[in-house]
């Protein structure tokens, strides 16, 4: 089968040909349809981020297809099913954090010894066919296509549970942190929950496709959010930690900041000028918060209430599409099509 293939740490991604794996009981094999490019896709081949532990490693977290083999004792899906494959697959069951009993979240995979994760510790989905675990999938809904349901896999699921995780009110209003990948979704959720919705961008390119997308306002930083009266909410969906402390000059008393980026290079500070204790801010850290918030978002996906903006790529432009997403030059999620 074709296969996206990373050599080594810093090598070009290729398209090679790879056996076609076969599931073993509780697996299904999936003919892969399409699968996101996510930017720690690109850091993890780059080493920034741990290496994929397969050999050999085929990256890629957001598949989504079409089961056309059951293994053995597999009830729950069945050959034509369409389903996506989430990041986090298992934990490894023996570990302290796994005795806890909890359901397997982005939480699992930084806490867990030995997790079992898509496109890391295990075949990603870059490839004609992936073998996952039946309980690792998740149905599509009807009229989802295969193109706008694989961004929801990764960077939808991170926008809504961000938002979920911030327990905004009715009356509150939310502003969201980078337009990127998953700020584009995630302002457009916060719509879909009748929110009054800020863009904070530094990027005046993105201001009109921010406005296009529900924002009623559009700032700069945290100084711009501030003037504009600040909000109740931010949720940081970008990948710099030094811009979502700026944005705490925007926050209101008894506000939240969900940070659910990644910053592979910078800490997180507070500001002496604005005492964090006197506002009585919480900042709350938010990944993949469990199989629910993304049976939500699919739905909410399938309704049209939140669309993904991407750029499709053909099986052999994936090598092309990765260093377009290490760019920053796609808008706003690569998908490659099987």
């Amino acid at each position: 089968m074709r296969a996206t293939v990373v050599p080594g740490v810093g090598a070009a991604w290729a398209t090679k040909e790879i056996p076609r794996p076969h599931p073993g009981p509780g697996e299904v094999l999936i003919r892969v349809r399409a699968c996101g490019i996510c930017v720690n896709d690109v850091l993890a081949s780059r080493g920034v981020l741990p290496f994929p532990t397969t050999d050999p490693a085929v990256p890629g977290h957001e598949p989504v297809g079409e089961v056309v083999e059951v293994g053995a004792g597999v009830t729950a899906r069945r050959e034509g099913d369409r389903v996506g494959v989430t990041w986090v697959q298992a934990g490894c069951g023996r570990c302290a954090y796994c005795r806890r009993g909890l359901p397997p979240t982005g939480q699992t995979a930084l806490n867990c010894e030995a997790p079992v994760t898509t496109g890391f510790t295990a075949q990603g989905g870059l490839a004609e066919y992936l073998v996952a675990p039946a309980a690792a999938t998740v149905l599509l809904p009807d009229g989802l296509s295969y193109e706008q349901a694989a961004p929801m896999m990764c960077a939808g699921y991170t926008a809504w549970s961000a938002l979920s995780a911030a327990d905004a009110r009715p009356h509150e209003r939310v502003a969201v942190l980078g337009i990127g990948a998953v700020g584009h979704l995630a302002l457009q959720l916060a719509k879909a929950c009748g929110l009054e919705a800020v863009a904070i961008t530094h990027s005046p390119d993105k201001h009109d496709v921010a406005r296009e997308l529900g924002a009623d306002l559009v700032v700069a930083d945290g100084a711009g959010l501030r003037a504009a009266g600040g909000a109740d909410v931010v949720l940081a969906t970008g990948s710099s930690y030094r811009a979502a402390s700026d944005s705490l000059r925007g926050l209101r008393t008894d506000g939240r900041l969900v940070l659910s980026g990644l910053d592979a290079g910078g800490g997180f500070d507070l500001s002496p000028a604005r005492p964090f204790f006197a506002q009585r801010h919480r900042i709350i850290g938010s990944t993949h918060n469990g199989p629910a918030r993304l049976a939500e978002l699919l739905e909410l996906a399938a309704a049209g209430r939140c669309v993904a903006m991407t750029e499709v790529f053909e099986a052999d432009r994936a090598a092309e599409a990765a260093e377009r997403v290490a760019a920053g030059q796609v808008r706003f999620r690569a998908v490659v099509g099987y």
